[in-house]
């Protein structure tokens, strides 16, 4: 089922995205943030960088919905999978629930445009929304929505007199991705230890810079572990650029390394990085139906529930 409103309700306004509206739209996501887990955590550089993605054609995949000048919803839609698999964001203002129904008709019905365009049978429209979230749940399952994943946020404080520097494991040497070949070296480790995990797309080195924002990131922050005998064998990227806490982006290691601590040790790297550098908290998201054992790791080491998300999936027939 979805929307067959030709217009917004009464009073409401819709228009695409420009660049110059990031700072609106931050704003409005951090009121959401509020709402659903207490803290603005929405940082303006992710906005201008989800605008500029090279796969979301403003026009066409943005929308913003103002009653009056106050802009109560954003919605954006981007096509990572070449197929049938369309990724869309959504965000409303608790007390406009039509609105944000009129929103997500215009959502479903450009997913299953975009992946008819790649010649898919049918659109497979995700979503990622708190388990507490500020839109009515039972109106999107009415609109044949069901969650199918949840990954926790997990977060553990950092105190620069106990996270130290460990000592690696005999054999294995860290190297920050400083040129180059090691940039595409964390790339091609990211792709393999995580293809068979949930959600997985492939995606290319130069895609791959796109979806990070790679002109803002500090390479010295994605390690490479390197063993003895194996090789390159396992990366952590994470960032310094969220007001809240420094954060994990992905903790990868090839199969076939498994179980010799790479894990551990390159997450207590990046807990004694970040605590010389001053900061006082970490955290990370993690599919709770890992079977790589990545949940139990990190609440081993300290790690413990910040707030929950889950995937949220519409499956819709393109004709």
């Amino acid at each position: 089922m979805t929307s067959s409103a030709t217009a917004p309700p009464p009073g409401l306004t819709l228009r695409p995205a420009t660049l110059d509206d990031a700072a609106a739209i931050c704003a409005l996501l951090n009121e959401v943030d509020l709402l659903e887990i207490g803290r603005a955590d929405t940082e303006l550089a992710e906005v201008q960088a989800s605008l500029k993605h090279p796969e979301v054609e403003l026009e066409r995949d943005s929308w913003l919905l103002f009653d009056g000048d106050r802009l109560i919803g954003y919605g954006l839609a981007w096509d990572d999978s070449g197929g049938e698999r369309i990724d869309i964001d959504h965000y409303t203002l608790p007390d406009q629930q039509q609105g944000a129904l009129y929103v997500f008709g215009l959502m479903e019905a450009r997913a299953a445009e975009r992946a008819a365009a790649n010649g898919a049978a049918r659109a497979v429209v995700h979503l990622h929304l708190n388990i507490a979230p500020t839109i009515d749940l039972d109106a999107l399952r009415g609109r044949g929505w069901r969650a199918v994943r949840r990954h926790n946020v997990m977060a553990r404080p950092l105190d620069g007199a106990t996270d130290r520097l460990p000592t690696p494991p005999p054999g294995v040497t860290l190297r920050p991705c400083l040129d180059e070949p090691d940039r595409r070296r964390a790339h091609a480790l990211l792709q393999e230890s995580f293809i068979d995990h949930f959600d997985f797309q492939p995606r290319t080195y130069e895609q791959w810079l796109d979806d990070i924002d790679a002109e803002r990131v500090d390479w010295s922050l994605i390690w490479v572990a390197h063993v003895d005998g194996l090789g390159d064998a396992a990366v952590l990227r994470s960032h310094n650029d969220r007001a809240s806490m420094a954060w994990v982006g992905n903790l990868g290691v090839l199969r076939q390394a498994r179980g010799k601590g790479l894990g551990s040790h390159l997450l207590c790297h990046a807990f004694g990085h970040y605590a010389v550098l001053g900061r006082d908290r970490i955290g990370l998201g993690v599919d709770t139906d890992n079977s790589s054992g990545a949940l139990a790791l990190y609440e081993r080491h300290g790690m413990s529930l910040d707030f929950a998300v889950d995937t949220w999936e519409l499956i819709r027939p393109v004709g």
